[in-house]
């Protein structure tokens, strides 16, 4: 497939059809499917209304990620994109979230999804870092014991370390890539 090597982020969806319709609704574009799976689920891929291309997942036999925020597993999604305001009303339409703003200045703006006290997945406003030229997109951060100690395995194994640990109220962050360059940030 033409692009860049990169991790993938799939929303849940009670019916894959439907929220592809609420999608294309509001202002996204149907990019695959919706596909049956085998007996594994029903799946496509859409642009949102901002460009940022997000997977939707009508789980039947594999329900997908169900261990979440410990060591080795994903703790948090997050969407950069130029189009925070736009972001942030489409998901609530498309997939029935209720964001809770978590700063909205002009240095910082990030609204978060929780489930129940967890914090599970957010929209930041990147219009001041994201480079020109590239399009808003979804990180995954994946938990880990120990951020050096996994910043030093990564290298190990052939990955880079794209962004150096640091310190953030959040815990301990790094963004590193796997040998074929899809990125991923280390939270621990």
């Amino acid at each position: 497939m033409a692009g860049p090597d990169a991790w993938s982020v799939y929303l849940s969806s009670a019916d894959t059809k439907i929220t592809v319709d609420k999608a294309l609704a509001s202002g996204g574009t149907l990019t695959f499917g919706p596909m049956d799976i085998a007996d594994l689920g029903t799946e496509a891929v859409i642009l949102d209304a901002g460009g940022a291309r997000i997977g939707i997942w009508q789980a039947r036999s594999f329900p997908g990620v169900t261990v979440f925020g410990q060591p080795g597993t994903p703790a948090y999604f997050e969407l950069v994109t130029r189009g925070y305001r736009g972001a942030s009303v489409f998901y609530g339409d498309v997939f029935g979230w209720d964001p809770r703003v978590v700063s909205d200045t002009p240095e910082f703006r990030l609204t978060v999804l929780t489930d129940g006290d967890e914090t599970i997945a957010g929209i930041m406003d990147a219009s001041d870092f994201l480079p020109a030229g590239e399009p808003g997109h979804w990180k995954i951060y994946i938990k880990v014991a120990d951020t050096d100690a996994a910043l030093a395995r990564v290298a190990e194994l052939g990955g880079t370390v794209v962004s150096a640990a640091m310190d953030t109220p959040y815990g301990r962050l790094a963004e590193v890539a796997d040998p074929t360059g899809a990125r991923f940030k280390l939270v621990g």
